[in-house]
């Protein structure tokens, strides 16, 4: 059997529970990654994931293929939902996804799991357009263009918002990395 496109389940999503969960299950997880990324909260992620896949249930007439891909689609609903997110409170449990391959020393697990917070904090007190920039870009490994188009800016916007970020990141992060490497 053939798979079917994104825009072909969605024309059948409204009528066939089926097709929506076949479309849900296809890109949940993206979403998820993203809306906890931008903040950095797992309850506020699961709330824009369900909002982005209701809104899209409910409002189906609004993707236009020739826009792009209902992915593009999907990552401009999880930002907006993740604007409307900042616009009422901050963020509130940082996330630790750190994975482990071996069984590596508690002094060492410590450590890794520092350093991870300590990112996962400065990446979290950039501003909002060079974090979606930077989460778009490095953790969701999207190129410029398709960047730029889900946050409606040109390309040589998203590489100076990138730019600043890092340097930004760069600024925190030096003294505390310094540090560690000297001990």
């Amino acid at each position: 059997m053939q798979e079917k496109t994104d825009e072909a389940l969605l024309d059948l999503a409204g009528r066939d529970e089926t097709a929506f969960m076949v479309l849900f299950e296809r890109h949940r997880e993206v979403i998820f990654r993203v809306a906890c990324r931008l903040t950095n909260s797992m309850a506020a992620a699961e709330d824009i994931t369900q909002e982005c896949f209701l809104g899209l249930l409910n409002a189906s007439g609004r993707f236009d293929p020739a826009k792009g891909s209902l992915r593009m689609y999907l990552y401009g609903a999880v930002r907006n939902h993740a604007r409307k997110y900042h616009g009422l409170r901050n963020g509130e449990t940082d996330l630790d996804e750190m994975e482990i391959d071996e069984a590596p020393e508690p002094c060492q697990v410590f450590l890794a799991q520092e350093k991870s917070q300590m990112i996962q904090q400065a990446i979290s007190a950039l501003p909002l357009q060079q974090r979606e920039a930077l989460i778009l870009f490095q953790y969701e490994e999207l190129p410029l263009e398709e960047i730029a188009a889900i946050l409606g800016i040109d390309s040589g916007a998203v590489k100076s918002r990138l730019h600043r970020a890092r340097a930004r990141l760069r600024r925190t992060l030096t003294p505390y990395f310094e540090g560690s490497a000297a001990r």
